[in-house]
């Protein structure tokens, strides 16, 4: 076993200049491991296959390029720390690398004490970024649920089957009322998968016109169609590696349907106005306050899509269904808004608890969330009673 003395950080080059690839050897092998590749594609050969701390790229290297490279990492979910090699006439080009997540430039010709420098400095960065991720993770596994406060046995047992499922890349229906929470369900479902890092998009498909949703699904090309002046990623291609969250999924139109089915099953879409297929890796998790099987029995919604959605499937109760955690939300949501107040607000009285509680909130949690905050606003004291309770709640 090595002395931590011993212990020298991997340093990956990737530059297609023989003549770089040894000075940067020579000079760099005392104080680090030196690994070198003659192109971006040898490069990420070794990154797939050996642990490294620092990854020195040329920007213009044939196939893949440095820039094609560090996206290459992003996508991987690696978290190193990848500085530009440049020559003077591609300043530009390194600036914008920066702006892509590089972690800085070195131009050329090099200099061996500005480059020790950096790489030194990357290498520290780069161990704080991971013990962050770390830390995050360890955040999401001791609190992933934070926002879903219940006591109630069905939405604990549901959140045991949103433990089960995350790991998983199985797709996910999450199906209830209006207010009941489905977004945070499905929120945990991908914090507390390996997808965490990467994005949660969401898009509700009720809220968007039906001529513009399969752009905001799919994109488009440039002259698509009227309007259409410059190239748009769409909500598939944005979520890549992570999750795409599809609310409201009963109000898609039949024919999106089918392209939607089809993205699922095959990882693949082609944008509005496009011919070539994009390859996705999105986690799909949907959900809705329409009854969809219903919907399939009445035909307004295709059958193989719904089964497609349903390998796993969450039905959120209601809040009338669940009153022992109107204590507990209320008090949650004085909490979460008492900045909005602007004063201190204690608590709720028993009677104005006992009040909520009688009541039957088809507006279900958000409908709850909404009366705290007004009853925030008019109380005079510290203490929120039945007084500052919205009349129709109180009758």
């Amino acid at each position: 076993m090595k002395d931590e003395q011993d212990f020298k950080p991997t340093v990956l080059v990737a530059d297609d200049e023989e003549k770089t690839r040894r000075v940067l050897k020579l000079n760099l092998q005392d104080r680090y491991n030196v690994l070198l590749a003659a192109d971006g594609k040898q490069a990420l050969s070794i990154l797939s296959q050996e642990p490294v701390h620092v990854v020195l790229a040329d920007l213009r290297m044939p196939g893949l390029s440095g820039l094609d490279l560090l996206e290459a990492v992003k996508e991987m979910g690696l978290h190193i720390p990848v500085i530009i090699i440049t020559a003077y006439g591609t300043v530009e080009n390194a600036v914008e690398a920066m702006k892509q997540g590089a972690y800085d430039y070195i131009l050329k010709p090099i200099k061996m004490d500005e480059i020790e420098m950096v790489i030194e400095r990357s290498i520290n960065f780069g161990a704080l970024l991971k013990e962050n991720v770390h830390l995050k993770q360890e955040l999401r596994r001791l609190s992933g649920y934070q926002e879903i406060i219940s006591v109630n046995p069905r939405i604990r047992q549901l959140l045991e089957v949103v433990k089960q499922v995350a790991p998983t890349t199985a797709t996910v229906l999450i199906q209830g009322e209006s207010g009941t929470g489905k977004e945070l369900f499905a929120r945990a479902v991908h914090f507390l998968s390996p997808r965490a890092e990467r994005p949660f998009v969401e898009i509700n498909c009720g809220a968007i016109p039906h001529e513009l949703l399969e752009s905001e699904l799919f994109g488009h090309e440039r002259g698509a169609f009227t309007g259409a002046v410059a190239l748009k990623k769409g909500k598939f291609e944005v979520a890549n590696h992570g999750t795409l969250f599809l609310d409201e999924i009963g109000e898609l139109p039949k024919e999106l349907q089918v392209k939607l089915l089809r993205a699922i099953e095959d990882k693949r879409f082609t944008r509005v106005g496009g011919i070539r297929p994009i390859q996705t890796d999105v986690r799909i998790v949907a959900a809705t306050n329409r009854d969809l099987k219903e919907e399939v029995r009445r035909g307004n919604f295709r059958e193989d899509l719904y089964y497609r959605l349903k390998v796993v499937s969450l039905q959120i109760p209601p809040l009338r269904e669940r009153k022992e955690d109107i204590p507990l939300l209320a008090r949650h949501f004085l909490k979460k808004h008492e900045k909005m107040a602007g004063r201190p607000i204690r608590d709720i009285s028993p009677e104005a608890l006992r009040i909520l509680q009688s009541y039957d909130w088809f507006g279900n949690v958000r409908e709850l969330e909404n009366v705290i905050m007004q009853a925030m606003i008019f109380v005079r004291g510290e203490l929120i009673t039945a007084a500052d309770l919205p009349q129709e709640i109180v009758e």
